[in-house]
């Protein structure tokens, strides 16, 4: 059974984003943006890894990724068809057209029984992009979450999760601090 791991940055205040997607007020260093793409290389945009002469590298922890419509749309608007074109990439959406000559899978029905056919197959990790609705719907999906937490307050945007009222445990398995204030938070699911 493949695990699922929401990976994503939040404020203090628990934002992942601004009131209109606003995401450039998280700060990143080069020895953070190190980490991003030699621990976690696999899930890094494909325009990344390119540039870090690790286009070819194998996938070691994910081989799968998931986004909401909201989360994949600026790179569509880009004229990115497949932002993780190293991945297998699926995007959650009742509302965007398919792109023509896409590879990547778009989905309409409910999430949770297609991610549940995912942990079903063989195969490395699935990599939860984003966004809060999708996190929302997946709440009892999620086996690991990587909460990279950035030393800013918001005061408004996009929560984390977007769910009703339901605590949910998870156990914190490790932390590690960087040069630009961030704690990379990692947590497995207590069930």
């Amino acid at each position: 059974m493949r695990d699922l791991t929401y990976y994503i940055g939040v404020t203090l205040d628990g934002f992942i984003a601004g009131p209109s997607d606003e995401v450039d007020f998280f700060p990143v260093t080069d020895g953070f943006a190190e980490l991003l793409g030699t621990e976690l290389a696999d899930i890094q945009p494909a325009f990344v890894r390119a540039g870090r002469s690790g286009a070819d590298e194998p996938l070691t922890r994910f081989d799968t990724v998931l986004m909401g419509r909201r989360t994949y749309e600026p790179a569509l608007e880009q004229g990115i068809l497949d932002p993780y074109s190293q991945l297998r990439s699926i995007v959650f959406s009742t509302t965007l057209e398919d792109p023509a000559d896409s590879p990547v899978e778009i989905v309409r029905t409910d999430p949770v029984a297609r991610v549940r056919e995912l942990k079903a197959e063989d195969g490395l990790g699935i990599y939860l992009a984003g966004g809060s609705l999708l996190a929302g719907a997946l709440l009892d999906e999620i086996d690991r979450l990587i909460v990279k937490k950035y030393p800013v307050i918001a005061g408004a945007g996009i929560p984390m999760v977007r769910h009703g009222f339901q605590p949910t445990s998870f156990g914190l398995d490790r932390v590690r601090t960087f040069d630009n204030g961030c704690a990379v938070l990692e947590y497995t699911r207590i069930r």
